[in-house]
């Protein structure tokens, strides 16, 4: 998968479109975006940075690499 702006590595949860609706019914295009966070990660022997959503990091659907040691897995 490759790593884009703003989508995450697991579950390529990504940007979200809609409106700002005031009270007076006013309508202005507004984004909400997926509350990425840069993972280090073990890929084929290699220690790799992702961007992963919070969601994902909190199931436990990634293996976050030790810190201060090579890969060597």
């Amino acid at each position: 998968m490759a790593i884009k702006r703003h989508i995450c590595y697991v579950c390529a949860k990504g940007v979200a479109f809609g409106n700002n609706v005031s009270h007076a019914n006013n309508k202005t295009r507004r984004v909400w975006r997926p509350n990425l966070q840069v993972a280090r990660i073990v890929i084929e022997k290699k220690i790799t940075k992702i961007k992963v959503c919070t969601r994902c990091l909190n199931a436990g659907k990634i293996q976050r690499a030790p810190r201060g040691t090579a890969a060597a897995v």
